[in-house]
This record gives C-alpha cells, sequence and structure tokens, in this order.
C-alpha cells in the first residue's frame, strides 16, 4: 500500500523551488514511506513521524532560526500549524476546521494555487512599495514648493515659484489618482 500523490504535486514543488524557496515536508509516515514521496517530488528535507501537536513546535523552531515559514495542510490536525504559520495554505477540499485557520484557501484542492498565491503576494508588495514611492515623491517635491521654496527663483514663472492653492489641491487629486491607477493594475494581473 502507497499514498499516492496529488497530480500536481510536482510541478508544484518545483514552482516553489522556482521562487527559490525552501521546501519542507513534514508528515506523520514514517521514514520509508516520507522518503519514496520526497524523492518523488523533489524535496530534500523531510521530518517524519511528526504528531499532529508536534507540528506547530516544528513551525516555531524553523521560525526561531529566522524563517518566514508558509504551512499547507487540509486536516483538523493541520490546523494548529496552520496558525502558527507565518502564512498558513489551506486546501480548499480540506477540513472547514483548517479551512477557517488558513490565511490562504488554495480553491479547488490544486496544489498550483501556491505559487499564483506567492506570485501575487509579491506583486501586491511591489506595487504597496511603488505607491509608497509616488505618495513619498509628491511630498518631497510639492510641499516645499507650496511653502514658497522656488520663490526667489525668478527665472521660473511665477506658476511655478507661487504654488496657488487650487493647483496644490489638483497635484494633491493627481497624486491620489495615480496611486489608485497603479494599484487598480493589480485587479488586470494574470497569472497562470
Amino acid at each position: 500500500m502507497a499514498d499516492i500523490l496529488k497530480d500536481d504535486s510536482i510541478s508544484a514543488v518545483a514552482e516553489l523551488h522556482r521562487h527559490k524557496l525552501q521546501v519542507i515536508m513534514m508528515t506523520g509516515d514514517n521514514e520509508m514511506t516520507a522518503k519514496a514521496i520526497s524523492d518523488q517530488v523533489g524535496i530534500n528535507e523531510v521530518f517524519t513521524d511528526v504528531r499532529p501537536d508536534e507540528k506547530s513546535s516544528k513551525i516555531k523552531e524553523l521560525q526561531a532560526k529566522g524563517l518566514k515559514v508558509g504551512m499547507v495542510g487540509d486536516g483538523i490536525n493541520d490546523a494548529p500549524a496552520l496558525a502558527q504559520a507565518n502564512v498558513g495554505l489551506a486546501i480548499g477540499t480540506g477540513t472547514d476546521v483548517a479551512i477557517e485557520t488558513a490565511d490562504v484557501i488554495l480553491a479547488g484542492g490544486s496544489l498550483s494555487g501556491i505559487s499564483r498565491a506567492i506570485e501575487i503576494s509579491r506583486k501586491t508588495m511591489r506595487t504597496i512599495h511603488q505607491n509608497l514611492f509616488l505618495a513619498f515623491a509628491y511630498n518631497v517635491i510639492l510641499i516645499p514648493v507650496a511653502a514658497g521654496v522656488l520663490w526667489k527663483l525668478t527665472a521660473l514663472p511665477l506658476i511655478l515659484r507661487q504654488l496657488h492653492p487650487i493647483l496644490a489641491a489638483l497635484a494633491m487629486a493627481m497624486s491620489s489618482i495615480s496611486v489608485v491607477s497603479n494599484s487598480l493594475r493589480l485587479y488586470n494581473t494574470n497569472i497562470d
């Protein structure tokens, strides 16, 4: 008797490696069974014979080493570990307890959703950093102008040296529009 791999296990692990993530398998199975599965999917580090109550402790150990831990699980026994992980991912076909505990639910039970979730989160973080830069640049450039820093530069047109309150309000609105427009690009993200 052998455990049957999910159809997309091998490709899902390969995608995680492509993202330069350390993939660790944590299972209640014995070492021989776990080794056979981990060899098939390409996982080098395996914790075997892990009781359900030990899973969250193992995650704490990894976090104590400074690692950010993502845990994928589907059962009641995985719920404490999903809660302990920095990011808990529940397989959508799993138990209600696991689904309610997790931060991310992989719809349809497909492990390929892990890679998509990572790509979406990374793109979201890039967008957040871009938005912070846009807002910061607006404040760094236009607040001093509004305060009259350019007043003595007579070579510049008066409209640039003396920022009228209406122009300042328009510039602020444009800053907000640029941040919102940049964020809306996430809506059109096609990650497959």
